[in-house]
């Protein structure tokens, strides 16, 4: 058994929706990114990467590469989990927070499990999704940002 953690943070401006955990979610305010900006997705990525010892997000998906702008982190993540099972792990269970004032994650929280399970192909029990606040604390309780952390447990 291997254990990764990943931690991701993108600045909010005005705008009208996020992607969180591959949902498009009506919102008055964008992520800024070179990618979609899906903070989830992209933490889950680096615990699943780092899990497996293949480094972080950055290192296989450059954002200084142009191939990669705009691109959705739902591709990303389905490449990762081709990564990681072509070295022979497989994924035991994934545990992510997203970490924002707004907009509230739990209405949405069924449909990234389905997506995430779907792009790594494993099944949704294995996912749990979940969201807090600071407390209206620092620059995320502010509203300046978007934060996820995410555990991810690998078999060798």
């Amino acid at each position: 058994m291997r254990v990764g953690h990943g931690y991701d943070v993108h600045k909010l401006q005005t705008g009208d929706h996020v992607f969180l955990g591959g949902v498009k979610i009506s919102f008055d305010k964008s992520l800024i990114a070179h990618s979609d900006g899906d903070v989830l997705l992209h933490s889950i990525c680096d615990a699943i990467l780092g899990a497996a010892g293949l480094g972080d997000i950055g290192r296989h998906f450059s954002d200084t590469d142009p191939q990669y702008a705009g691109i959705s982190s739902r591709l990303l993540l389905a490449q990762v989990g081709e990564l990681v099972g072509s070295k022979g792990f497989s994924i035991s269970n994934i545990d992510a927070t997203v970490i924002c004032e707004a907009p509230k994650i739990s209405p949405f929280c069924a449909e990234m499990i389905e997506n995430i399970a779907n792009d790594l192909k494993i099944d949704g029990t294995k996912i749990n999704i979940k969201g807090t606040t600071t407390e209206r604390l620092g620059f995320l309780g502010r509203g300046e940002g978007i934060a996820a952390v995410a555990v991810c447990l690998l078999d060798e």
